[in-house]
């Protein structure tokens, strides 16, 4: 399951309408909003990022819609699988040689693939 938390942006005269609409959607919750400001709080559920993009651009399709961003998410089981693949995958060999000068190893960000020159 994901969850992510989405702020959108409306001109604060739109706010109104466009909460109720929000709440009759079934794309995503409505918690609050700020009028003066034309911002819009609401959180959306998937079963992966896929299906919560899909919400997201939904949401940003709406009449009334400026923008709208996710500022936080939480994918449980898709963080559990990138753990189990790195429990899999291990340290590279050649990080646990004593013999490694540090100068002589190439880094492009990214410590799995990378070799000794």
């Amino acid at each position: 399951m994901t969850l992510s938390s989405i702020l959108i942006q409306a001109k604060p005269k739109n706010i109104l309408k466009l909460v109720e609409k929000i709440k009759q959607s079934d794309v995503c919750e409505y918690h609050l909003h700020d009028e003066t400001k034309g911002i819009i709080i609401v959180t959306i559920e998937g079963k992966n990022t896929g299906e919560e993009i899909q919400k997201l651009t939904e949401i940003q399709a709406m009449d009334m819609v400026i923008s709208a961003e996710m500022i936080y998410s939480h994918h449980e089981d898709e963080l559990d699988q990138l753990r189990d693949n790195l429990e899999i995958t291990g340290i590279p060999e050649w990080l646990n040689k004593e013999n490694v000068d540090a100068k002589d190893i190439v880094y492009h960000g990214d410590l799995k693939r990378k070799r000794i020159r």
